[in-house]
């Protein structure tokens, strides 16, 4: 008999949120590319993503009532996910006395509520199922460490850490496994836009003397999410080539 292949997920569906572009994209079309049917989401559907996706939907995560509203024909047409990857995320950085409620609300809204929201409207038809699951959030180093400028941004990634290890506890006995990915700086067009200062003191930072890329974030999601890891959960993986250590 054949050996099992662990990254094999041909008859299997996996959610990603924030799949249009950056780690996403990369996230969804590694996992489209080992078999699985792909469900993307992101507040517009690119083309990249239509392409990759079996399913490409535009959806705002942070409105709870929205993603109700697209959930529920996906769960009811036999797409409930094995893996659910919660990996939508914004930064609106600022020092914290200039900060603004509304630059606040938003971060914590798409990054923490976001993923909440994904989690509340899947879990239960993922339990239904007896298959259990995998379900990946991802973080960041400096949701574990905080970051000057990035108060709103650290307090929705810590908060996701938290997330994490409490979902772990309540589902584990349904065989579902929730893990989190933190990377580290990762060279996506999202990043370019960081002050060049920025990029350079996290590349010294580095121990590997380099930044990730968005496939290095995705091979660590792509692990999770498989049988290679089916005795984890509840843990944080860093995707920081020594940042944060």
């Amino acid at each position: 008999m054949a050996a099992h292949e662990p990254f094999d997920f041909s008859g299997r569906v996996a959610w990603v949120t924030g799949a249009s572009r950056g780690i996403g994209a990369a996230i969804a079309s590694l996992f489209a590319a080992h078999g699985a049917r792909v469900v993307g989401f992101d507040l517009f559907a690119s083309p990249a993503m239509e392409e990759v996706c079996h399913r490409a939907i535009a959806l705002d995560v942070s409105s709870f009532a929205a993603v109700e509203e697209a959930v529920a024909p996906l769960l009811q047409s036999k797409l409930v996910p094995d893996v659910l990857v919660n990996n939508a995320g914004i930064a609106r950085d600022r020092v914290l006395w200039k900060m603004t409620e509304l630059e606040w609300d938003q971060v914590l809204d798409v990054n923490l509520k976001g993923a909440f929201n994904l989690m509340r409207h899947t879990v239960a038809a993922m339990r239904a199922t007896g298959r259990g699951g995998s379900v990946i959030n991802v973080a960041s180093i400096n949701g574990l460490r905080g970051k000057f400028g990035q108060t709103n941004y650290s307090a929705s990634k810590a908060g996701l850490i938290g997330l994490t290890k409490a979902a772990a506890r309540e589902v584990g006995r349904d065989g579902i496994r929730v893990n989190a990915v933190a990377p580290g700086m990762v060279m996506t067009d999202m990043t370019l836009n960081v002050p060049l200062e920025a990029r350079q003191a996290a590349l010294a930072e580095s121990l590997l003397g380099k930044l990730a890329h968005a496939d290095d974030v995705a091979n660590a999601v792509l692990f999770l999410a498989s049988s290679m890891a089916g005795h984890i959960t509840g843990q944080v993986v860093q995707v920081d080539g020594g940042q944060c250590l």
